[in-house]
C-alpha cells in the first residue's frame, strides 16, 4: 500500500504543470510520435495545416454558378494523406453566428437548407475542397467558411461572395416614409429584389447614388447616399457619405425602402430627391 501510494506522488509530482486533455497527460508525445489507428505515423512536433482561400471578394450573378476555392497543405509536408472533413458554412452578417452549407467525408457529402442540390465540392487537384453554388440567388451574397477537420488539426478560411446588382430606393405610391421594416421588407420582395445591406448601399455611393430620403437597410438600421452635400439633405457644410439614423422600431418606426437586385424591370427615375426629413 506504501508502495502504491509513493507511485501515485511521484507520478502526479512528473506531472504537475503538464498539458491534461481527456484524463491524460500529453507531454510525453509531443516531441515523440505516435500511432492514428490507421497504420500511419503522426508527429506532433511542428505539423501544421494550413487552409488557402482567396483575399479578395469574388463576384456572382444571380442565377449563375460560382466556384469558392479552397484548398489546403500541411507545413511541413506529409509522407502520408490523412483522412479529412470538409465543412463550409455561411457566415451571419455580424459573423457571430453560421449555418451549415455543405459537409463532405471522401466521396459523401451532404447539404443543407435553401443549399440543398444547389452546392458541392470540386477536387480536381490533391487537397483542393472548392465548392461550387449554382443557380446563384440573391440571398446567396456574404461570407463562407471553409472548414478543414483531420482529426488533429482544425483550420478555416473566408470567403466572401458578392452578387453584381443595383441598389435602388422605393417609396410607396402613396407617399414616402409609409413603411414599417417588414412592409420594407416585402416590398423589394414583391419586385422580386430584397433589402439591400449596408455593404451594397455603400458601394452604390461610391458609384454615385445620391438619394436624401431615409429607407431600411437588411440590418434594421435607417440610412441614406449623399454624394453632393445640400440643405435639403443635412446641410451643404456637411460631408458626403452614408448617413445613418442607426437602428430604428421595426414596427413603429416608418420610412422608405432601399432594394437591391440583380437586374431591373420596369423603369427607374435615378434623378436626386429633393425631400428629406
Amino acid at each position: 500500500m506504501l508502495a502504491e501510494l509513493s507511485m501515485i506522488l511521484l507520478v502526479a509530482s512528473v506531472c504537475r504543470g503538464l498539458p491534461f486533455y481527456n484524463g491524460f497527460y500529453y507531454e510525453h508525445i509531443l516531441n515523440n510520435k505516435t500511432n492514428n489507428g490507421n497504420g500511419e505515423v503522426i508527429h506532433f512536433n511542428g505539423v501544421r495545416l494550413v487552409v488557402n482561400t482567396p483575399d479578395d471578394s469574388l463576384f456572382g450573378y444571380r442565377g449563375g454558378n460560382v466556384t469558392l476555392p479552397c484548398t489546403f497543405h500541411y507545413e511541413p509536408k506529409l509522407n502520408s494523406t490523412r483522412r479529412f472533413r470538409v465543412k463550409w458554412s455561411k457566415l451571419h452578417n455580424d459573423n457571430t453566428k453560421e449555418r451549415d452549407v455543405l459537409v463532405a467525408i471522401g466521396l459523401r457529402h451532404r447539404s443543407f437548407g435553401e443549399y440543398k442540390g444547389r452546392v458541392h465540392l470540386i477536387q480536381n487537384q490533391p487537397n483542393e475542397v472548392s465548392m461550387v453554388i449554382t443557380d446563384l440567388r440573391l440571398e446567396d451574397y456574404g461570407k463562407y467558411k471553409c472548414e478543414v477537420i483531420d482529426g488533429l488539426e482544425d483550420e478555416s478560411g473566408i470567403v466572401e461572395l458578392e452578387l453584381r446588382g443595383v441598389v435602388y430606393p422605393y417609396q410607396p405610391p402613396h407617399g414616402r416614409y409609409q413603411l414599417n421594416f417588414h412592409d420594407a421588407k416585402k416590398a423589394c420582395e414583391d419586385q422580386d429584389a430584397m433589402m439591400a445591406s449596408f455593404e451594397q448601399l455603400f458601394k452604390a455611393w461610391e458609384e454615385g447614388l445620391d438619394w436624401c430620403n431615409a429607407g431600411w437597410l437588411m440590418d434594421g438600421t435607417v440610412q441614406y447616399p449623399v454624394t453632393l452635400p445640400r440643405e435639403p439633405c443635412g446641410g451643404k457644410d456637411t460631408a458626403p457619405g452614408v448617413r445613418s439614423y442607426g437602428e430604428r422600431h421595426k414596427h413603429l418606426h416608418r420610412f422608405d425602402a432601399f432594394c437591391f437586385s440583380s437586374a431591373l424591370k420596369g423603369k427607374y427615375w435615378g434623378g436626386n430627391s429633393k425631400n428629406h426629413l
